[in-house]
């Protein structure tokens, strides 16, 4: 929540909203580098920015919803808020199981995504990492070509145990294109 001047801009006008999401996308964003939340479905990295998030979560029990998208898995009780929880792995047509122990992690959405609160099941969460622009290419495989979802291509690097460089390439997903896309379904 941000209060400016006493107030609070939980439940404002659109344009205090549009001020609020804007703030988000810039304070992800500052001095060149982004900061995401990077998890895995399958065997992929994928990540989201960080402030379209508010928290992760060990995977409760879900209830299911009655002839919902297949999609939906269902719903939670999130500290007394009914939470819709979104399968990322059956959203995204990924038919991969990841590789590795599974450890089922929910990340809620920020409000500013969706005016639902909602849950996006991955197959686990690593970290929350900040990368500087030089290492994502947006061009490539922007949202802006077509009905893709992708923000840009973030090119992880790090060294392995015998010191030598190594890369692996992260999806970063418009999770606010995707949402908005189904969100007349939740």
């Amino acid at each position: 929540m941000i209060v400016d001047s006493g107030i609070s801009v939980d439940n404002a006008d659109p344009e205090v909203q549009e001020q609020k999401t804007s703030l988000h996308s810039s304070r992800s964003r500052l001095k060149g580098t982004v900061q995401v939340v990077e998890f895995v479905i399958g065997d992929e990295l994928f990540a989201v920015d960080l402030f379209d998030t508010r928290e992760v979560i060990t995977t409760p029990e879900v209830t299911s919803i009655p002839n919902a998208p297949t999609f939906i898995t269902g719903m939670i009780d999130l500290r007394g808020v009914i939470t819709i929880i979104i399968d990322l792995r059956i959203m995204m047509n990924i038919a991969k199981e990841s590789s590795g122990k599974k450890k089922s992690r929910i990340i809620v959405l920020d409000k500013t995504v969706s005016d639902k609160m909602i849950g996006i099941l991955v197959d686990d969460v690593y970290s929350v990492t900040n990368y500087s622009k030089e290492d994502i290419d947006q061009e490539a495989h922007s949202s802006r070509e077509g009905h893709r979802d992708i923000l840009g291509v973030i090119r992880k690097h790090k060294k392995d145990a015998h010191g030598k460089e190594k890369s692996s390439l992260i999806i970063w997903l418009d999770i606010r294109k995707m949402i908005g896309r189904v969100e007349k379904d939740l």
